[in-house]
């Protein structure tokens, strides 16, 4: 039996846990932490006996669900067989070869090579870095900006950190670096003018992007990156003809293309990947998450044969590529990503994630769509978000001190539910492991709607909306 109370008691004593106020949890304001002790499909238990439906798969990662022995087994046997050599040098290991040959068949616009890291952070930082090398070897040494959008996540660490689009990310830590710029965010709810339509608006964020490009001089610009579909920025799709003008933007000035696959890629939209689906053609692609389905840490820049070319060409001339980690391609985590993308393959969770996907978002709309407080319900596969507002005609936001978002996330953890309140807004969000069943997807929303009715209710006594 597990001694919950000194497991708490260590980990508050010990453990700095991210995105978590640390007055709060030191002095038991928040409460202990929960111990999860188990988990099987797209349900985990805690040390308290309690199932919960994880409708976020972690955190967007568990794409397979929990419990997949297969995937165990291949960890087992890799770590038995050679649990780490480095990859310096030339050095490689059979699934590692297996696995970037794989990779680079299945990954969007033209890939080359892939280097690999641990996360989908370390991954964009490598992609920055690329950006820089590739425009000094071509001898274009001042085409380095970077420009992101508002709302746009690609990860924590100090360049990639700098590339989220948002502000409590930078607060206190001396970010966003120099040479890292932002745009509008492609979100139609919020972003429109009055009676614009989405291509319209999609046309006035390139047109933003161009002028920013020119304002900086495109000598000086030298890449955009760009999630598929805004993940932690409010689970967002792209309006229609976005990435097709922005792409027309990014032609016209001689700026690089990096698709952020970290949420949308290996099926998470119903597709391969969010640039298959939006017919982005990148010229750099990040991974992580989906790879190994979060069961070993794993990510992956995937180059594109434009800037390899120029990289290989130089070799001579600035001796070996100078980048890289202890952990770059790990073969435990090989061998884990090759049998996640096994199942993946074989189950054919992307045609899943699109079938099961189309009744998630009809099932929220029928559910969520005529609330008084819900304002937008958005989503493509197996990814969903419920907006909410106080009033839903003049799009008025609620008071950010009722946390509604939060409230309705913690409601709907008391009935056994993980959906997860979003930044930037009132925003309920869902991403459910790929293995979801439509009855399980129906017991999502209904858990959700209970949720969201109750606190409607409270809302009504405390006359916060109307």
């Amino acid at each position: 039996m597990i001694d919950m109370k000194t497991i708490a008691e260590r980990d508050r004593s010990s453990v700095l846990h991210p995105f978590t106020q640390l007055k709060e949890f030191a002095t038991g304001k928040i409460g202990d932490p929960t111990i999860v002790t188990g988990g099987q499909g797209i349900r985990i238990e805690d040390a308290a006996g309690r199932s919960y439906i994880d409708a976020f798969a972690g955190l967007y990662c568990v794409n397979i669900g929990y419990g997949r022995t297969e995937v165990a087994d291949a960890i087992a046997r890799q770590a038995h067989k050679l649990a780490y050599y480095h990859t310096y040098a030339a050095h490689t290991t059979e699934e590692l070869a297996k696995l970037a040959d794989r990779l680079v068949r299945m990954a969007p616009g033209k890939p080359a090579k892939v280097f690999f890291g641990l996360s989908g952070s370390d991954a964009n930082e490598t992609q920055a870095k690329l950006v820089w090398y590739y425009n000094n070897l071509r001898g274009k040494p001042k085409k380095k900006k970077i420009i992101s959008r508002d709302r746009g996540y690609h990860g924590c660490s100090v360049i990639s950190g700098s590339m989220t689009g948002m502000s409590f990310y930078h607060d206190h830590m001396d970010l966003p670096f120099p040479g890292i710029l932002h745009t509008g965010a492609p979100h139609h709810y919020w972003g429109a003018e009055q009676g614009e339509s989405e291509e319209a608006f999609s046309r006035r964020r390139a047109a933003e992007l161009e002028q920013l490009i020119l304002r900086e001089g495109p000598e000086t610009v030298g890449a955009f990156i760009g999630e598929p579909v805004l993940g932690t920025g409010g689970i967002t799709p792209p309006p229609a003809a976005y990435w097709r003008e922005i792409q027309a933007v990014l032609r016209r000035y001689d700026v690089l293309l990096i698709a952020d696959e970290v949420i949308c890629g290996f099926g998470r939209t119903g597709a391969g990947f969010g640039s298959t689906l939006y017919e982005i053609e990148p010229d750099l692609v990040t991974v992580a998450k989906g790879l190994t389905s979060g069961y070993v840490p794993l990510s992956a820049a995937i180059v594109g044969e434009k800037v390899y070319a120029v990289m290989e060409e130089a070799a001579d001339r600035v001796g070996a590529f100078s980048h890289g980690y202890t952990y770059s391609g790990h073969p435990i985590a090989a061998a884990a990503a090759n049998a996640v993308l096994d199942i993946v393959e074989k189950e054919r969770l992307s045609d899943r994630a699109r079938i099961v996907g189309a009744h998630f978002q009809n099932r929220l709309r029928e559910r969520f769509a005529q609330l008084e407080i819900v304002g937008e319900v958005r989503g493509v596969g197996l990814l969903g978000a419920i907006e909410f507002v106080a009033d839903r005609h003049t799009k008025r936001r609620f008071d950010p001190q009722l946390k509604i978002g939060a409230r309705i996330s913690k409601a709907a953890r008391d009935r056994g539910l993980i959906a997860r309140a979003m930044p930037h807004g009132d925003i309920l969000g869902f991403a459910p492991p790929l293995v979801v069943s439509e009855a399980e997807i129906d017991e999502i929303v209904e858990l959700a709607h209970g949720a969201t009715r109750q606190v409607l209710n409270e809302l009504s006594r405390e006359s916060a909306i109307g």
